[in-house]
């Protein structure tokens, strides 16, 4: 049985994907950054109606169309857009793959005839399109390069065991060569497909080289190339089903020794780790009681996952008994062969799983620390980051000591640029023993900080005869001393 290939082509599709989300009428475009410039990557048909072309520059684009709206490129949303479209193309045929990042390729030999044949099969598959809002063309051939070409440059269908025929009168470009090697034949007056194979193969091997025979050969059928469906993504769950009902939090506790060593198991042989996993537990009246345990890093380790449920387990309602488990791994993240051994301690895994068992009472994300920062400014020096999406990284580098508490700058009354023998800060009287500096400290000029706009500040390390070490800081722009931290 001869192949049949649909090749699908969504010639707007990273505008559409935008415009089903926020309709709005006039015209549109996505922009992608390419050779300096922003440039139109998908514009829809009011656009290209106003004379805006793909490749133009976003600032000619405005000045052609000042009423042209626009949004930059998310080409992982395309991806994950064009992902869902591929799973909904399986209604029709079981071998659907991507075809670029703007295609789909379905291998409908043999299944056609579900639903009337291929007109009908076409005229469905559009009208659904339609109603989704989706441009589409698309090629239907006995090979791909021909489907392919068809759906790019004159969009129906081509007979069984006709491709040469439906091919003759199309560009060559149709090929999927190289834009200098249709260059090249355009020059030499081959302009279309039935041209090119009017040609001596000898000729075209010496010129070209393998590359367009090989896709003329792909597109007439005489070199095979298959359409490989995407493997689905694996799912990380195991289920146990019990003879009796089971009520006690210590039987779910005891099911989850034979389940989470499969689970992990499987995240194992996938090299890859779990981030957050749901316990269901089906009641014999049909409802389910659920426990979702968050870990703050990726684990595969049954003996240290199984005591973080304890918490959760023992909050689940029962019923009248409990007749299936079924553990779930939602959320999964690439973890590595680990070597462990004496050499190698894992001395954070006890932090981690304190993480997990905090973070599960009041949420991981309100659980954080404290990171180093490249920035000589004291305010920006560090960052605040989740604990269980961070690691701890380096220790903090500056040229002098820094206070362990930092404060909003607070002024003191004192005169002249050298440190104050007396003053005073929060209604006491302080004498100065010792001062240590200056460091001068000048602003980022490319931040706008309110806060730094008196200009470079130098800091001074003042101990008092009280006993108060202060970091203490002049502006010479603007005079003036500041109290911004204390030691310890």
């Amino acid at each position: 049985m001869k192949k049949r290939i649909i090749s699908l082509w969504f010639p707007r599709l990273h505008s559409d994907r935008i415009l089903r989300r926020q309709p709005m009428t006039g015209p549109f475009a996505v922009t992608a950054h390419a050779k300096n410039t922003d440039r139109l990557l998908c514009v829809n048909q009011e656009a290209q109606s106003a004379g805006l072309e793909r490749g133009m520059s976003l600032s000619d684009a405005h000045a052609l169309c000042p009423s042209l709206r626009s949004e930059p490129h998310h080409p992982q949303a395309d991806q994950y857009f064009l992902s869902g479209l591929s799973r909904w193309a399986r209604r029709y045929c079981p071998w659907v793959a991507q075809d670029g990042g703007d295609g789909l390729l379905m291998d409908i030999t043999g299944s056609a005839h579900l639903f009337g044949g291929e007109e009908a099969m076409l005229n469905d598959l559009g009208h659904r399109l339609g109603h989704a809002r989706l441009h589409a063309r698309w090629g239907v051939a006995d090979t791909r390069g021909a489907a392919w070409a068809l759906a790019h440059y004159r969009p129906g269908i081509a007979a069984m065991g006709d491709t040469e025929h439906a091919l003759n009168s199309l560009p060559v470009a149709a090929l999927r060569i190289a834009p200098q090697e249709d260059v090249t034949l355009q020059r030499l007056g081959v302009k279309t497909i039935g041209q090119l194979t009017k040609l001596p193969r000898a000729t075209l091997g010496q010129r070209f080289g393998a590359s367009v025979l090989m896709r003329l050969d792909q597109a007439l059928g005489t070199h095979g190339e298959t359409v490989s469906p995407e493997a689905e993504a694996p799912v990380y769950a195991t289920r146990l089903t019990f003879p009796e009902p089971i009520g006690l939090s210590s039987d779910v506790m005891a099911a989850l020794d034979r389940l989470l060593p499969a689970l992990c198991a499987k995240l194992r042989d996938h090299q890859m780790g779990a981030r957050i996993m749901l316990l269901i537990c089906r009641r014999v009246d049909g409802q389910d009681q659920q426990v979702e345990l968050r870990l703050a890093r990726p684990l595969r380790d049954s003996a240290r996952i199984k005591p973080l449920f304890e918490r959760g387990v023992v909050t689940i309602d029962a019923g009248f008994g409990i007749d299936q488990l079924r553990l779930v791994a939602t959320q999964v993240e690439h973890l590595a062969v680990e070597q462990i051994s004496h050499h190698n301690t894992r001395s954070q895994d006890g932090l981690h799983d304190l993480i997990t068992r905090l973070g599960n009472r009041i949420g991981l994300d309100n659980i954080q620390r404290f990171l180093p920062a490249d920035s000589h400014i004291p305010e920006r020096s560090f960052k605040i980051a989740a604990a269980a999406w961070s690691e701890p990284r380096g220790t903090w580098v500056s040229p002098a000591p820094r206070p362990i508490r930092i404060f909003p700058p607070e002024g003191i009354a004192a005169a002249g640029n050298a440190p104050p023998k007396r003053f005073r800060w929060r209604r006491q009287s302080l004498a100065m023993a010792r001062a240590t500096g200056p460091e001068r400290i000048a602003p980022e000029w490319w931040f706008i900080d309110e806060n730094w706009r008196s200009g470079v500040r130098d800091y001074w390390r003042i101990e008092t005869q009280q006993g108060r070490r202060l970091w203490m800081f002049y502006t010479p722009q603007n005079p003036g001393w500041f109290i911004h931290g204390e030691f310890a």
